[in-house]
């Protein structure tokens, strides 16, 4: 059993979706979590994991150009992803409770940049979707180093660049998924990290 997250930590996520529409948080997932995640991640057999597509749907498509990525989702009967689902799950009833967003379930995957890997500049979700409302990265590299890049870039709706993350170890970036473009810096160690889509089903979203 996972703890709780605490209410002011759902407070923080709140309020700052509501002021700036995204929030960088460094203690939101408990320490025994990221490293079993991490653990796990290192006796993973990274070349079982498929090359991250682009698109949706029928339009889904391979392209290195754009994605150089390995992906491989998490599964709920995995108990080690499981925990961290369950603080997903948390922080999605937590937010619907005081935002009123109608998130409706969680989609997420391990994403694994070898050296020389990128994805170049996009949105998670297609204006007026309503599909994927909120994504959430988080990051798995102890010990990441300056010169090996891999920075989480999000630009603002113009284009302008807000935030340079460096992916250490426990930093979680949240956002709201129409509004801001990122990409990934090309990476010069191996950069692992679980991306994740809150989405609702049908219904318009509170705020």
């Amino acid at each position: 059993m996972v703890p709780p997250l605490s209410e002011a930590m759902l407070d923080v996520v709140a309020d700052a979706l509501v002021d700036k529409g995204y929030v960088l948080l460094s203690d939101i997932i408990p320490q025994e979590v990221s490293l079993a995640l991490l653990a796990k991640m290192r006796a993973a057999a990274i070349w079982e994991f498929e090359p991250a597509a682009i698109g949706r749907g029928i339009d889904q498509q391979i392209d290195t150009k754009i994605r150089a990525d390995k992906i491989s989702w998490l599964d709920k009967k995995d108990a080690v992803d499981n925990d961290y689902l369950q603080l997903m799950e948390q922080l999605r009833e937590g937010l619907n409770r005081r935002l009123f967003m109608g998130l409706f379930d969680y989609e997420s995957h391990y994403a694994v940049y070898e050296s020389g890997a990128f994805y170049r500049k996009h949105v998670d979700a297609l204006k007026g979707s309503q599909n994927r409302i909120l994504t959430t990265v988080f990051f798995l590299n102890p010990h990441w180093q300056t010169d090996h890049g891999g920075e989480l870039i999000i630009y603002d709706e113009d284009d302008s660049q807000l935030e340079t993350v460096p992916p250490r170890m426990g930093t979680m970036a949240i956002f709201m998924s129409e509004r801001f473009p990122h990409e990934v810096r090309e990476s010069f160690a191996t950069r692992i990290s679980i991306a994740g889509w809150f989405r609702v089903s049908h219904a318009t979203h509170g705020f």
